[in-house]
């Protein structure tokens, strides 16, 4: 099943043929709602003038990126932050994956190394890490032996924890209600001043 989120077509059908903008887009969902984050990567591309490449994006001139996630509206709540953070993602694409973002998850043998890999990112958090790899097999059939294990609970079945499980509205729905409870709960958690 493609990434089918409830954001302009032209945005959701970017996310599903290149890799680099799926994985800016992850990178980006942070502080800012889910829908801006994922749809950021095809204003990029619009702002370009060409869907966003590794290579340029790594040898961009690093106040002209900030330039560029900085025009109105910016791109994200952090434009400066967030375009730094985009460009070490892109110089690790190039270093590491010969500038192909696919090369990520080309040939991997299990879910644990796909894990290793995602982890290894600049950005990517253990959380994010085990999202994105719950995107990949719930969405675009990326599932090396151990996939949903290495996701942890994100790559459950039938769960509503992650963008790896938005389809439409009502899922979008179901993942906010998700995050506030575990917000709640972590907030119940904190001892009191």
């Amino acid at each position: 099943m493609p990434i089918t989120l409830p954001i302009e077509d032209a945005a959701n059908d970017l996310l599903n043929r290149d890799p680099f903008a799926l994985l800016t887009a992850m990178l980006l969902d942070q502080q800012v709602p889910l829908e801006r984050a994922f749809a950021a990567p095809r204003e990029l591309a619009e702002r370009l003038g060409h869907d966003p490449e590794p290579e340029e994006i790594a040898a961009h001139d690093p106040d002209g990126l900030v330039e560029i996630f900085s025009r109105k509206p910016a791109l994200h709540r952090y434009p400066k932050s967030m375009a730094a953070r985009v460009q070490s993602l892109a110089r690790a694409i190039v270093v590491d994956y010969d500038g192909d973002a696919a090369n990520l998850w080309k040939d991997v043998a299990t879910g644990k190394d796909l894990y290793k890999r995602v982890a290894a990112l600049p950005g990517y958090g253990e959380q994010k890490a085990k999202i994105f790899v719950a995107l990949l097999g719930k969405r675009l059939d990326v599932r090396p032996d151990g996939w949903r294990e290495a996701a942890g609970s994100y790559g459950d079945e039938g769960s509503f924890r992650s963008v790896a499980d938005i389809v439409d509205e009502e899922s979008l729905g179901k993942v906010r209600s998700f995050k506030q409870e575990m917000k709640a709960a972590a907030k119940a958690a904190r001892p009191a001043k």
